[in-house]
């Protein structure tokens, strides 16, 4: 069966900072997954793969937030499961750091704000990535291993994929994939895709808000639904994620924190989103950035360690970006892999089964040697006992919103 075994339980995550009790259940095996081959899953086509589709592991739409709403709507703020998912948590202990507010622009409002100080480690602000109160998970943002470039991809799992990632398998190419809760349960076999073949998933919320203008209550909706879909679609758990628009403090951090989740940002961004969206953004100047940052890796600047980039799997236009890059981004840099092996994570999931290799294991050297019990994800085979219905019958709700939050995301009010 697809659909191979158990792995559901309450589970009261137990790391370093982690503290709240969750209840992320799956009936997916990580290690054995299968992907039915119907248009949606094989087609190049863009309109096919985009077509609804349903799954056996459909989610029931009462049990969730409204797909692209808040994460507190549908009554999940009220429910009794994430009512107890917040009574876990000692909220005394809290950073007590204002709520930030948007302007009339859309873009966040930071009239006030002491960025000399940073008394929140406003990354928005400051771009400040170490927290500034005990107790919270640091950001990562750049690959400690020199001549490294770190592939990540917000905004996914992107319908229209399947040229993309079949690029990345052809290349034997894994990334770190920062999916979105919406997407995952709208486009499931795009989600069980990055895990089959192995590629490093982490969440990017449930609706790509700005999380500094979001509560308390709503910043925990918008981590937990995300981590839910995750492991209800996938069978995984990520310890990692990724704030839209990298907009955090060490309130937002915090409550990451009490999830077990440490955020990911970056120290070169492509804009490739922006072509054609912002104004004065074109796909030239996307490919110029990329060409900067290639020439970076020529030119000695990440001798001594190495970048994280932040690209999209939004739309066809920003992944061909990355293909059209990747020969020479492979020609200017020694390594080219995913966040997770870069820092020498081998357990970037809840799930201790599923491991990945350490920097050493990955680029071949002769003196690394396995982890005991180690498993690289999508390694195990398995046989599909139906496929899913693969008409259009049904609906699914569209990104649109994620384009109009990133646009709104650039214009700031200091």
């Amino acid at each position: 069966m697809v659909w191979k075994i158990a792995l559901a339980a309450t589970t009261i995550f137990m790391g370093v900072n982690a503290a709240a009790t969750t209840n992320y259940t799956s009936t997916v095996d990580p290690l054995n997954v299968v992907i039915p081959e119907i248009p949606q899953t094989t087609s190049l086509d863009e309109g096919i793969q985009c077509t609804y589709y349903s799954t056996p592991n459909a989610i029931v739409p009462s049990e969730w937030p409204t797909v692209w709403g808040s994460a507190t709507s549908n009554g999940m703020n009220t429910s009794a499961e994430f009512t107890a998912l917040y009574n876990s948590i000692d909220w005394t202990k809290a950073p007590n750091h204002p709520v930030r507010k948007l302007a009339a622009t859309g873009g966040l409002d930071m009239t006030g704000y002491d960025n000399v100080n940073d008394p929140a480690c406003w990354w928005s602000s400051t771009t400040c990535k170490i927290p500034k109160v005990e107790g919270i998970n640091a950001d990562l943002y750049a690959c400690p291993e020199p001549e490294v470039w770190g592939i990540t991809f917000d905004d996914g799992p992107n319908c229209s994929h399947n040229a993309f990632y079949d690029f990345l398998e052809k290349e034997k190419q894994k990334a770190t994939m920062f999916y979105i809760g919406s997407n995952v349960v709208n486009w499931p076999y795009g989600a069980l895709r990055g895990v089959k073949d192995g590629h490093h998933i982490a969440g990017h919320t449930w609706s790509h808000k700005m999380m500094t203008t979001l509560t308390n209550q709503e910043v925990l909706a918008e981590l937990y639904y995300t981590q839910k879909a995750i492991k209800h679609v996938t069978g995984v758990t990520p310890k990692h994620w990724r704030p839209a628009l990298g907009d955090l403090d060490d309130r937002v951090r915090w409550i990451a924190t009490q999830l077990d989740l440490t955020a990911i940002l970056w120290n070169l961004d492509t804009f490739d989103w922006a072509a054609n969206v912002q104004p004065g953004v074109t796909e030239q100047t996307v490919d110029d950035h990329y060409k900067e940052y290639i020439d970076m890796g020529n030119n000695g600047t990440f001798t001594n360690s190495g970048n994280i980039v932040l690209s999209h799997e939004i739309n066809a236009m920003t992944m061909n970006f990355f293909m059209k890059h990747y020969p020479e981004i492979k020609k200017a840099y020694n390594h080219v892999m995913d966040v997770a092996t870069c820092m020498n994570i081998t357990q970037p999931y809840a799930e201790k089964a599923v491991t990945f290799p350490t920097f050493e294991q990955a680029i071949g050297s002769s003196s690394a040697s396995s982890p005991s019990g180690a498993v690289t994800p999508g390694a195990g085979k398995a046989n599909a006992s139906s496929a899913p219905s693969s008409g259009a019958s049904g609906s699914v709700s569209l990104n649109g919103p994620l384009f109009i939050a990133a646009l709104f995301g650039l214009f700031v009010l200091v």
